[in-house]
């Protein structure tokens, strides 16, 4: 045997970007090259739907800044002026879901769209004022619903839209956020926000916190995902995990540690579930700002807010990582039906239901 092939190790034949030091160290913070390349290669006029935490709505504004086809679904109605129309959670993210911010909630809409489940399935509070609440959408208009039969209509009407973007997307784009949350222990439902922080009442006879494991939140996300590929078999589904730590934990853990927890079980899920299904794939928004050789640059001095710079780097890792080289469906196809500059962007406060439990903080 010769000296070379004594000497050979599959170490031998990794590229530059598989090790530390040429891939990391080297390049410095905005070094970083090679780092995501999409898994499929798509349309030219690929149609992206996005939803998820927060950090989602980086993604659907990126899309729309380089006019790109994002699919809003459920635009405002007539000629809403677009102050009003943000401010009613149109054109946020592709249906007018709101933040979802767990799997189990995912599986929730999945359902809905697919007319597993009803709209009157879904739990409704109202208010001391009369205004009725849908609790799967708790801050989606601001005041209420005038009535219940309302609030029924708007539910149905998003989840005929989020079943549009099952069906006419090209890529499903969702952002995991969090793996805490609270459920009714008699119904099964679960909550985006829990009960009592701003909509609706707390009981503790009722209402229970889930901290999801791992099983549960890949359980939830595999069958939200079975769903969706029965409408829509070639739909492709991009997994990314939001950066921003949490604002508050029920889980009696330092914000810290349930926040690190949190997200290593959703990259965890979305990493493994990228590698069991050709369909699905993950791009590292997460590890673009909070991993260590970026020493927290990106994070606004409350260390919870991503800065611009951030943004901006997640995106050009993004676009330069997508394959838009197949050829274009044709002319018919959907394309994004509102474009407003990146300084405008830059400049709006993302919609997030969950900064409400900060006023809860008295220290």
């Amino acid at each position: 045997m010769s000296d070379e092939r004594k000497n050979d190790n599959p170490y031998r034949h990794i590229p530059a970007r598989g090790f530390w030091r040429s891939a990391v160290a080297e390049p410095g913070l905005f070094g970083f090259s090679d780092l995501w390349k999409s898994a499929w290669t798509l349309p030219k006029d690929a149609v992206f739907a996005t939803f998820g935490s927060c950090f989602a709505q980086h993604i659907s504004r990126a899309l729309m800044t380089r006019k790109m086809n994002w699919l809003n679904a459920e635009p405002a109605p007539g000629r809403t002026p677009p102050d009003l129309a943000k401010r009613y959670n149109y054109g946020v993210f592709s249906a007018r879901t709101g933040n979802i911010y767990t799997a189990a909630q995912l599986l929730i809409w999945a359902r809905l769209a697919s007319g597993e489940r009803g709209a009157e399935s879904v739990e409704l509070w109202t208010d001391g004022d009369g205004r009725v609440h849908d609790m799967l959408r708790p801050k989606i208009e601001p005041q209420g619903f005038e009535s219940v039969e309302e609030a029924r209509a708007s539910l149905l009407s998003t989840a005929r839209a989020f079943a549009r973007c099952i069906t006419e997307a090209d890529v499903f784009v969702f952002t995991l956020g969090l793996t805490e949350g609270w459920v009714n222990t008699r119904s099964g439902h679960s909550y985006s926000i829990c009960p009592g922080t701003g909509v609706g009442t707390f009981d503790a006879e009722v209402h229970a916190f889930r901290n999801y494991t791992y099983p549960e939140i890949m359980r939830d996300l595999d069958l939200a995902l079975e769903i969706m590929w029965r409408m829509n078999p070639g739909l492709r589904v991009l997994l990314t995990v939001s950066p921003v730590p949490l604002v508050a934990t029920a889980s009696g853990e330092h914000v810290l540690v349930a926040t690190q927890y949190s997200k290593s079980v959703l990259r965890a899920v979305a990493g493994d579930m990228a590698r069991s299904h050709d369909a699905v794939d993950y791009f590292p928004s997460y590890e673009i700002i909070a991993a260590p050789p970026t020493r927290a640059a990106f994070f606004e001095p409350n260390m919870r807010g991503i800065a611009q710079d951030g943004v901006d780097l997640v995106m050009r890792h993004f676009f330069a990582g997508l394959d838009l080289s197949a050829p274009a469906h044709g002319p018919d196809r959907t394309s994004a039906t509102e474009s407003e500059s990146e300084a405008e962007m830059a400049r709006e406060d993302l919609v997030c239901e969950e900064m409400i439990l900060e006023k809860f903080n008295d220290a």
